[in-house]
């Protein structure tokens, strides 16, 4: 992140636009919607400056720009058609250490105006650092789309009662799960309707006789997916962004933790191969203990939360404390991998069942029904089974399954880093080994694995590069 967002006070803040042209003007009228006392410097103007000047709105000093103008100024706006002009402005500004910026050139921008959706007191500012405006344009237009305009209602409404609640409510987390309750329930409704008056007496009525269950504890199990952040789902998202507490493994991607709550505490629980951080046990406390002390606790885990992600166990031992919980699904590995590798699970013509097994070594065996997973028209997928892959191989072929039966490996499906190796039971390890596969990596045994050729669509760029590795 070059670029740190921040919102400035603009209460007495002195600013300096160079220019007065049409380019100019927009920023004028930006910085119109603040505050700040403005002053323009030109030698001309186009109509829209000329007319703020006679509304008082601006001083303008109609002349060539001078070092003096600088003086007592904390942001300047350069916004000239003089390059040279531009440039000197930009290094005057900078030696005196006020924030400077040259409107479309970006490498002389000590900061940057974001693109703004206005919803004030609510302002949501978006930027790109400058590579990609029509994007921002794109987005912008999806949040204004999707936040009413009447939302600044709720912000109003929550600045007249904030000192209100803060004197009722003690602590910062009772405030929060008040506010939260508040803003998602029929209190908020009656506000964005224009009922003002019925809203204020919902609320003083709420705060008169708070709800106690609002303060207690509670757990939710999220499924994070297979990795890639879009696959979360709007209930997982809305608790990870209420979340106290954030309880994650390595199955969980940066860029699915980057959508928690800022100022939530995180606890790395992740298990790799052969070596636990946390023994499950201790894990299933540590989410009931952090309940018990009144926080919302997100067990953010890798797929889905009951397919190989022991959270029936973790919910044992929420029920026996009487902890409140959700549990929130996700997209399991298994399907969140095939589909991105382009290997159907199911096909009319290929497999009409699919089974879901642990490849999990225990004392280098693997404890499974192996007979009853060698059947014709059905796709095997194995978790956790790099490390056992050979014994998975071995066994198969032992129940009479082809070696020539196709399998393929996924690697940290559905993310940018996706590495797909396909081969059969008998020649698949060196492949393994040649592409340096590593966990997370999942194992698709059966006929379907011969579709990935016709109906692979992710990342067709690398898999190029993987097959050929592979020549």
């Amino acid at each position: 992140m070059r670029y740190f967002p921040i919102f400035l006070d603009t209460e007495n803040l002195q600013c300096l636009v160079v220019g007065a042209g049409e380019v100019a003007a927009r920023k004028i009228e930006l910085l119109l919607k603040t505050p700040a006392n403005i002053t323009v410097v030109a030698p001309d103007t186009c109509n829209s400056v000329a007319e703020f000047a006679s509304q008082n709105k601006i001083t303008l000093r109609q002349r060539p720009f001078e070092e003096s103008d600088l003086h007592d100024k904390q942001l300047v706006f350069v916004a000239t058609n003089d390059t040279e002009l531009n440039q000197h402005i930009h290094a005057l500004a900078s030696a005196r250490k006020i924030l400077v910026n040259v409107v479309d050139n970006t490498p002389l921008c000590g900061f940057i105006t974001p693109s703004i959706v206005d919803r004030s007191p609510l302002v949501i500012a978006m930027s790109s650092g400058g590579v990609a405006p029509v994007l921002l344009r794109y987005l912008r237009q999806k949040l204004e789309s999707w936040i009413p305009q009447n939302t600044r209602r709720l912000g109003i409404f929550s600045e007249k009662f904030r000192d209100t609640v803060k004197q009722k409510l003690r602590t910062v987390t009772q405030r929060r799960y008040f506010w939260e309750d508040v803003l998602d329930g029929p209190i908020a409704e009656q506000v964005l309707q224009g009922n003002d008056q019925t809203a204020e007496k919902m609320l003083l009525d709420k705060l008169a006789q708070p709800d106690n269950k609002d303060n207690e504890g509670e757990v939710y199990l999220v499924g994070a997916g297979p990795g890639d952040p879009e696959l979360l789902t709007f209930r997982a998202l809305r608790l990870m962004q209420k979340a106290d507490v954030v309880v994650y493994d390595r199955l969980v991607s940066k860029e699915i933790l980057e959508l928690v709550r800022r100022d939530a505490e995180k606890i790395y629980v992740g298990k790799a191969k052969s070596k636990h951080t946390l023994p499950q046990e201790e894990i299933n406390n540590l989410l009931a203990n952090e309940a018990l002390k009144g926080n919302r606790v997100v067990r953010l885990k890798g797929g889905d939360p009951f397919i190989f992600g022991r959270g029936g166990e973790e919910i044992e031992t929420l029920i026996k404390q009487g902890i409140r919980f959700q549990v929130v699904p996700g997209i399991t590995a298994a399907s969140g991998a095939a589909s991105y590798a382009g290997i159907p699970l199911t096909h009319r013509d290929h497999a009409q069942s699919v089974v879901f097994a642990t490849g999990h070594l225990r004392d280098n065996s693997i404890e499974l029904d192996w007979p009853a997973l060698v059947q014709k028209g059905q796709t095997l997928v194995f978790y956790m089974g790099l490390t056992g892959l050979p014994i998975i191989c071995q066994k198969l072929v032992e129940q009479g399954m082809p070696k020539d039966t196709p399998i393929a490996m996924v690697e940290s499906a559905t993310t940018q880093d996706q590495k797909v190796v396909t081969g059969t039971l008998e020649d698949i390890q060196p492949k393994a080994i040649e592409a340096q596969i590593k966990p997370p990596a999942l194992i698709i045994v059966g006929s379907v694995v011969e579709l990935r050729n016709k109906l692979n669509w992710f990342h067709p760029e690398k898999e190029i590069q993987n097959t050929q590795l592979l020549k």
